[in-house]
């Protein structure tokens, strides 16, 4: 079990579309309004948990042309993300709307976030450690999974909160972004070649 808790821990703290947005989110609308979107981030994720653990994903992306749909679509909504937040300018809370996301923001960008699907296959699909009751195998990694993804994301969430605190250079903001970006680019292309 110390495996999968560590497997968690490393698949989940790098950046990908979740804690992206959950910093910015943090540092375009603070801390209330971050909570509701890590809330709707959680439930997000685990539903898309469940949808793997019960193999409905397989089914769904066992058709080429309904994957190549979905793929495509959450490809363009992620990279869409990854221009807001590199073109954002001098301001790191690249969220520029008038209401922070809340929590159907957060359960849709799971729904669509590709690392979500690849870390529950990746963590429900190994690390076995009691083959002789799968249910009471699930439900620990469900517990274990949430018990290090919660404040993984709150972590995120604070680190937003605390950059827009700084009152940074809009050069040092601008530079933040790009990073940002990248990053994201960067965890949804590799999830992407992996899943090809």
């Amino acid at each position: 079990m110390f495996t999968f808790a560590a497997a968690v821990f490393f698949l989940i703290i790098t950046p990908g579309p979740g804690v992206l947005t959950t910093a910015g989110v943090g540092s375009g609308f603070g801390y209330r309004p971050g909570v509701r979107y890590v809330a709707g981030l959680c439930l997000g994720n685990n539903l898309v948990t469940l949808v793997v653990v019960s193999g409905l994903a397989a089914i769904v992306l066992a058709e080429p042309v309904i994957k190549t749909i979905l793929v495509l679509a959450s490809a363009a909504y992620l990279l869409y993300l990854a221009l807001r937040i590199a073109f954002a300018g001098s301001k790191i809370a690249f969220m520029e709307r008038a209401r922070p996301p809340g929590v159907m923001g957060g359960i849709t960008l799971q729904l669509i976030n590709p690392k979500a699907y690849a870390v529950a296959t990746a963590l429900f699909g190994g690390h076995a450690f009691w083959p002789e009751n799968p249910l009471g195998e699930m439900l620990i990694k469900f517990a274990v999974m949430n018990a290090i993804w919660i404040p993984i994301h709150l972590g995120w969430l604070a680190a937003g909160v605390t950059l827009h605190r700084l009152d940074l250079s809009a050069r040092s903001h601008r530079i933040i972004n790009i990073l940002m970006a990248l990053s994201m680019l960067a965890v949804v292309g590799l999830t992407a070649w992996s899943q090809a």
